[in-house]
Parts: structure tokens; sequence; C-alpha cells
């Protein structure tokens, strides 16, 4: 019976070392985008995304190889830019050759001379299995994306900006219901939206068919707002939290509203970061046992989803976003950017 007894207590002791050491990464991936928010270390999107998806996998992420299997798109990237020409003459052609390089190599095929040899790059597909996470928040990563050359409208959208800043250049990450894209603003074109998951320019019109972007979300900039680095880093502290409640589904709730707060001081306006403080604050108010607390408490959550309606937000059901993300394919000629769809020129 001892013996037994002192099984179960080295179990239970090992498990909760264990569990210690992945909260561990959870708290150190949110220093990081904390100081990057405060300045107190370098901005850098590919070393704030590594970190989140690190946290969740257990630190079994590798960063060389993560690094070194960046490297080869941006090396892709300089290739093109040394043997391609775009038909656009303005002041910052530079900066949108990078944009259309990093374009092509995330949704075309290239033809690739390697010494006697010719082939063919082939870009990276959408992938819809688990769009949302439900099941793994893996299939979400940038790591799973450059594995497996499948994602979806985060991890492609996030590989996109990481690929642009690896050129030193900016991407500003969109946000619209239930989705990811990039916004550009170029000197012929002004604002313009890339979406990797068909590889269109899509117009705005598209943006408003879901059905779910009210006028006050695009005024609030809850939807289609093109977003600085440092709201990108807020949309990174939702998605470690998300990742942290994946992880541990029984926790008290006061990391993800640790995460929700940071980025809400960044980004107001951030829907999911406002439910998420909410759905926090709600596992809180369950807990509580003091009734005099627990009737403010839900006097403030009723306060909380009251302004996060009035700011625009609707939830899009998932079934009806594939539906419109599916629409950019069958309904390409209504809603395609003819601006943008053909000056890139090989």
């Amino acid at each position: 019976m001892r013996i037994y007894l002192t099984t179960i207590l080295l179990f239970l002791f090992c498990f909760c070392a264990v569990a210690q050491k992945q909260g561990e990464r959870f708290a150190q991936s949110y220093a990081l985008l904390d100081a990057m928010l405060n300045n107190e270390v370098e901005y850098s999107f590919k070393d704030a995304v590594f970190s989140v998806e690190n946290a969740y996998l257990d630190g079994k992420l590798d960063k060389t190889e993560f690094e070194k299997e960046i490297s080869v798109y941006v090396n892709l990237c300089n290739s093109l830019l040394k043997n391609r020409l775009l038909e656009y003459g303005e002041k910052d052609r530079e900066t949108v050759n990078k944009w259309a390089a990093v374009f092509t190599v995330m949704t075309d095929s290239i033809p690739l001379y390697i010494q006697d040899g010719q082939y063919v790059y082939t870009p990276f597909s959408y992938d819809f299995k688990d769009i949302f996470g439900h099941h793994d928040k893996e299939n979400l990563f940038v790591s799973k994306l450059l594995k497996t050359r499948m994602g979806n409208c985060r991890s492609l959208p996030y590989l996109y900006k990481i690929l642009a800043e690896e050129l030193y250049v900016d991407a500003n990450l969109a946000l619209a219901p239930n989705h990811v894209y990039i916004k550009h603003n170029s000197e012929r074109h002004g604002w313009y939206n890339t979406e990797l998951t068909s590889g269109i320019f899509p117009i705005d019109a598209w943006i408003m068919a879901s059905g779910f972007v009210h006028v006050d979300a695009i005024t609030n900039g809850v939807y289609m707002k093109a977003l600085n680095n440092k709201e990108s880093i807020a949309v990174l502290l939702v998605d470690l939290a998300e990742n942290y409640n994946a992880k541990f589904p029984d926790n008290d709730g006061s990391f993800a509203l640790q995460c929700a707060e940071r980025a809400i001081k960044e980004y107001p306006n951030f829907a999911k970061a406002l439910i998420l403080k909410a759905e926090a604050n709600k596992v809180q108010w369950q807990n509580e046992t003091d009734e005099e607390k627990k009737k403010q408490m839900l006097t403030d959550l009723e306060n909380q989803l009251a302004h996060i309606h009035n700011l625009g937000y609707r939830q899009m059901p998932e079934e009806m976003y594939l539906n419109w993300l599916v629409s950019l394919k069958t309904e390409r000629e209504k809603y395609e950017n003819k601006y943008l769809n053909n000056f890139i020129k090989n």
C-alpha cells in the first residue's frame, strides 16, 4: 500500500511539474509580447509568432529550423526581385515589387532553374480541415503551414507579414468576421486588399458581402482597419490566450484576462480581445461566492457585452463564413480588383 501511494504521489508531482513548465512558457511568451509593446525589446512579428506557437507546443518548436524554412521563401522572393519587372513606375516601386514577390511566392507557381534541371515551385494551398482550430490550435500555426504547405486565414496572412518584414517592407494585417487578410497602401492604388486564401485582390464589397460587417464596426476600427505593428501584436496576445485556454480548459481565467487587457490597451476596439475579457470575467463571476460582488460583476459583464455590440460587432456563424470565403472564387469576377490583377509582368 505504501509503495502504491508513493507511486501516485510521484505521478501527481511529475504531472504538476509538467503543467507548471507549460504555464511558464505561456508567461514567457506574454512577457516577450508585452516587452515589444513597451519598446523594451525590438519588434519582430516573426519572433512573436514563434513564441506564441512554441508555448502551445510545449517548447518543442525548433527556432533554427523555423527561421531556416522562412529563409527559403525569402530567398525565393529575392530571386523574383532580381529577375522580374513590374508594370508599375511610381516612386514606391521597390516596395510594391517586394509585396508582389511575396504574393507570388504565397499564391502562384514559379518555374525554377537549378543547375541543368527545370522544376516548378507550387504555392501554398488552403486547408479546409479544422480552420477554426477547434480540434487542435496547431492547425492555425505558421509552423504547421511551413511543414505541410497548407494553411488558412490565420497562418497564411501571418506568414505573408513575416516574409514582407524579412524583406524590410511593412504589411498590415486587417480583420473581417472570423478572418484575417492583408492591406497595403501604394502610391498608385491607395489602400487595397490582399487575400491569401484565394490568391486575389478583393474589393471592399467582398468584405461587406459577408453580411456581418456593420457600418459601426468599420467606423470604430473593429473590421477593415489596417493594423499597425503593435495592434498586430495585440492580435497575437489573443491567440496566446486562446491557446492557453485550449491547453488548460479548467483555468481560472486570469491569464486570458491579462492578455485581453494588454491587447485592449493597445487596440481598444479589438472585438476578440473585448470578448475574451468578457469570457474571462464570466468565469470569475461563476466562481465568485460573495453575492454582492457577484451582482456587481454581472452588471459589469452586461455592460461589456453591450459595448461590444455598440461597436458594431456581430458574430458570424461558421458555416456562413465558409460560404462567404468560397464566394471569392465562385464570384471572382464580381469581387476582384481589376486594377491590380494584371500589373505583375514576368
